[in-house]
């Protein structure tokens, strides 16, 4: 049974976790949620909704683990890559050239964070709860919640976030850094999906440009970092949205970008 449901809403991809009853993140689910988010990859698709209902992700299928420890018990030689095909998807996720935004509602614990980390923007419902728990398992973040979650809240946030593996309620993820917006639990699905059309409709070459140049240039050396700009910069110059933009800009119209 799928455990994805993946629509297409002109041209926004909304994909939809679904393993009841709190999407943990077994390595068969991870595996669904890699093959969406490459499927997002369709130069139709022009932005990207993920999300679940009633909980984002409540983190890693803990069974998983315990199978994996019984399994070596057992003199058996159980994968070594048991969270690899979600930070795959993850990585997919930061890297597509199109805005992605996640809508979180419920939990957002462990992986579900780190999945949510992988999207440009992180919209949250104001009955959300988010962390990294995984320090109280004996273990650290496996799939970037000791490095995304530094980049976006700060070391030492990040240190105390993952030391104590404390759940953070969506306010206060607000005002650390970790999610943008903060909506009723009713409307933060809705929201997300209309600012996904938003972006849809805007000039995607340059989207795509923004995001490569703000992903690949962060923390590199300045001198390193313009040069990633101004090859993006370069390459758009000639787009058939930056033509448009300029026009109706001189023109004073609205600008009509067709993604080309």
């Amino acid at each position: 049974m799928a455990m994805i449901e993946y629509v297409v809403d002109g041209a926004v991809a909304i994909i939809r976790l679904d393993r009841p009853p709190v999407n943990a993140l077994s390595p068969a689910f991870s595996a669904e949620i890699l093959a969406a988010v490459e499927r997002a990859a369709d130069p139709g698709i022009r932005a990207v909704v993920i999300h679940g209902d009633p909980h984002f992700a409540a983190g890693a299928d803990i069974k998983a683990f315990q199978q994996a420890y019984l399994a070596r018990d057992a003199g058996e030689e159980p994968d070594a890559d048991i969270a690899g095909d979600l930070i795959r998807a993850i990585r997919v996720m930061e890297t597509l050239p199109k805005p992605v935004i996640a809508a979180i509602k419920g939990f957002a614990l462990g992986g579900g964070l780190e999945l949510a980390m992988g999207a440009d923007f992180r919209y949250a419902g104001s009955g959300a709860t988010l962390g990294q728990p995984e320090i109280l398992l004996g273990l650290i973040p496996g799939a970037g919640g000791t490095q995304r979650l530094t980049r976006l809240v700060g070391l030492q946030v990040a240190r105390e976030l993952d030391y104590s593996g404390r759940h953070v309620p969506a306010a206060e993820a607000l005002e650390l850094g970790i999610v943008d917006k903060v909506f009723p639990d009713d409307e933060v699905l809705a929201a997300a999906i209309a600012q996904a059309h938003v972006y849809a409709a805007g000039p995607t070459k340059a989207l795509a440009a923004a995001k490569r140049a703000i992903t690949e240039g962060f923390g590199r050396p300045i001198a390193e970092a313009m040069e990633i700009e101004g090859h993006e910069f370069g390459d758009l110059f000639w787009t058939a949205d930056a033509r448009e933009g300029v026009f109706a800009f001189v023109e004073k119209r609205k600008a009509e970008f067709t993604g080309e």
